[in-house]
């Protein structure tokens, strides 16, 4: 090999390796990254607020086809970023390198494919996907466009929720048997009411909004934005999975976490609408019950009776032969087995979890490691709360086997189908 084909070589060769590891934008610790913020919601908004507080990220852009939403965005940051109606903007500038993506859960997995495809990091919310095969293809995009992919599951980044899935993976409480997840609630009979089908106000993109789920009426429980709640998109099939992959998600996933990110092999789950005569379409009381290797799982939710263990509206109970371990978001405490060598204790949460989670994502931006809350971590979480609506709403029990549904007819709900001219592929 003469002098200029071995430089030739060596060239080719550093290329593939840094387009392999590093594809983007190369920063030094010093340096900041555009991040650009797409779905401008309370939820949108509130990430929005944690990433400015870090000194390495500069916000380009924000993006939300609500225009209300939009301006408040615009404000935060003072109006020094761009205000976009189109997410397709943003991918398409090569200055941007990370995108929040912070949308109803139906838009999470093109949203965050497309990013992969134009080189940029993600920072998802969760749920990730609304369809088991959606998030299937969102770990295949991270992985083949090596970007680093946070999930909206904050609660990894809290120390006492580690501390907590710690005991449990240790081994202290014992042999863990069951766990126990739940929200509870009374609410007004009334819900969100029942407003009927209109034409979308002017400064609403509905169609844009819409996106890949089916064509629909505009209806403002669809829509949802309510300024005393987050939205109500989330209690209609098209576009979430009620409290199940709202709230579900949260607890399972630290079940989850603290056994190894292991799935159930088998799931079942009753409910329906009990006590909310609105026009919801999801289940506002539900029990779902999980098979794990070596223990049982359950999720709860109601609307109809706010009374609990600890007088806890949600949370989860690991038990253990040693003892019974109680987390939510203010603290863990651990209530000892008679006989047990375990001592009584509660420790409180500093509640930082997610100005530690951005730090972590950005961290990790930066040395190309993968996340506390890996997509494919919040895959299985996910995937988790939808096998247990997909049982629901088949009244069959199921049988996972990691990949894929046993059963025909729920299998078929696994699948996804988009609205032209929007298609999925990685």
């Amino acid at each position: 090999m003469n002098q200029n084909d071995r430089r030739d070589f060596l060239k080719a060769g550093a290329a593939a390796f840094t387009t392999q590891i590093f594809t983007g934008n190369l920063k030094g610790a010093n340096d900041k990254y555009n991040a650009a913020f797409i779905g401008m919601g309370r939820m949108g908004r509130s990430n929005l607020g944690f990433a400015m507080k870090q000194d390495s990220v500069a916000v380009t852009h924000v993006c939300d086809v609500y225009q209300p939403n939009l301006e408040l965005a615009h404000q935060t940051t003072k109006r020094q970023a761009k205000a976009v109606r189109d997410f397709r903007e943003i991918l398409a500038d090569k200055s941007v390198d990370v995108v929040c993506i912070a949308t109803p859960d139906h838009w999470h997995p093109y949203m965050m494919v497309e990013a992969c495809k134009a080189g940029k990091d993600v920072y998802v919310e969760k749920p990730i996907c609304v369809y088991i095969d959606e998030g299937k293809k969102m770990v295949e995009a991270a992985r083949k466009y090596n970007r680093v992919v946070q999930a909206g599951t904050m609660q990894r980044s809290g120390t006492h929720f580690q501390k907590a899935t710690e005991m449990v993976s240790s081994g202290k409480l014992g042999q863990v048997t069951a766990v126990h997840t739940w929200n509870y609630g009374l609410s007004e009979a009334a819900g969100i009411g029942n407003p009927p089908d209109e034409a979308p106000p002017s400064n609403l993109d509905w169609d844009m909004w819409l996106g890949p789920a089916q064509k629909r009426e505009y209806n403002k429980n669809r829509f949802g934005v309510d300024p005393k709640a987050f939205s109500h998109f989330r209690w209609f099939w098209d576009y979430a999975g009620g409290m199940m992959t709202d709230w579900g998600v949260h607890w399972l996933d630290i079940v989850q976490m603290a056994f190894n990110e292991a799935m159930p092999s088998g799931i079942a789950c009753v409910g329906g609408k009990y006590r909310l005569k609105d026009n919801r379409e999801t289940p506002d009381t539900i029990h779902a019950s999980y098979e794990y290797p070596g223990f049982i799982c359950t999720y709860e939710n109601r609307y109809g009776n706010a009374q609990s263990m600890f007088g806890k509206g949600g949370g989860i109970l690991f038990h253990g032969d040693q003892g019974t371990l109680y987390v939510d978001r203010s603290l863990y405490k651990v209530v000892p087995e008679r006989g047990s060598d375990l001592v009584e204790v509660e420790v409180k949460s500093s509640n930082q979890m997610n100005d530690a989670h951005w730090k972590n994502f950005l961290e990790c931006v930066r040395t190309r490691q993968r996340p506390i809350s890996d997509i494919e971590k919040c895959y299985r979480s996910t995937a988790t709360c939808l096998l247990a609506n997909i049982a629901l709403r088949t009244r069959m029990r199921l049988d996972w086997d990691g990949e894929t549904i046993k059963q025909p007819e729920g299998r078929k709900m696994m699948e996804y189908n988009y609205r032209s001219p929007w298609k999925l592929t990685v």
